[in-house]
């Protein structure tokens, strides 16, 4: 959820997640949505890394590490819990975020698990200019809606990627039932999120996802919603994007 982004980057949102950075691995505390969707997203986007590549998840002794070997780049990584999931199905990963004290915790969580994650604190399009393009695959999950520039902030996940590797962003569909559930629901009546920790305001209808990837010459192959099944708490796929949902893209 942390902000990403030079030109894109808004100070007030990264000095928000920040300000989490201590909580942000208490399964209990004030990222829990994001520890109990966690496991559906990557169960989502880790097979279709690996197919991307041409790798047949479950088929092989390996399939326990389906990206062994893969660079993958997590932009707004925070405190890196998608980071560690792709580093145990067994990528190369480098997780990027501007806010300092979130990637603290991050380093300190990694090395307690014996994750060799290279964090590193910046922006997107730091990186593009520094010349570490040609990730096998971008994701940036629950990032999209903090940023000011969208437009700028898809150019660079589409410039961070090798040719035919595959981008996933992951946010928050501007409906009325997503301001109902996702912003009034959960930071004010649940107090399952910090109360601002969204502005609904920026969140993102998938037309207007599909059209800023688009003009930066990235095609979406595949969309699907993340849904919480309200009698177990867990989440899951489905067809549903009226909330949260996930984009696949390529060039």
């Amino acid at each position: 959820m942390a902000a990403a982004g030079q030109g894109t980057a808004l100070g007030a949102e990264i000095a928000k997640f920040d300000r989490l950075a201590a909580d942000w691995w208490d399964p209990k505390g004030p990222m829990r949505p994001l520890h109990a969707m966690n496991p559906a997203r990557m169960g989502w986007i880790v097979p279709r890394i690996a197919r991307a590549q041409g790798r047949a998840q479950g088929r092989d002794p390996a399939a326990a590490r389906p990206l062994e070997g893969l660079r993958v780049l997590d932009v707004g990584c925070g405190a890196g819990l998608a980071s560690e999931a792709l580093a145990r199905a067994g990528a190369a990963v480098t997780g990027l975020d501007a806010a300092g004290a979130a990637l603290s915790a991050a380093r300190a969580h990694a090395a307690a698990g014996g994750l060799p994650i290279d964090y590193r604190e910046g922006r997107p399009e730091e990186l593009l200019a520094a010349g570490e393009a040609g990730f096998d695959a971008v994701i940036a999950l629950e990032v999209i809606e903090h940023v000011a520039d969208r437009e700028a902030f898809c150019r660079c996940l589409a410039g961070l990627v090798r040719p035919d590797g595959p981008v996933f962003v992951s946010t928050l569909n501007r409906t009325a039932r997503s301001f109902a559930f996702a912003k009034l629901g959960a930071e004010y009546l649940l107090r399952l999120l910090p109360v601002g920790t969204h502005d609904w305001r920026m969140f993102v209808r998938p037309a207007e996802l599909g059209a800023e990837l688009r003009r930066a010459g990235l095609r979406v192959t595949d969309i699907a919603g993340l849904t919480m099944d309200p009698l177990t708490g867990r989440w899951g796929t489905s067809r549903d994007v009226g909330i949260n949902y996930l984009v696949m893209a390529a060039a």
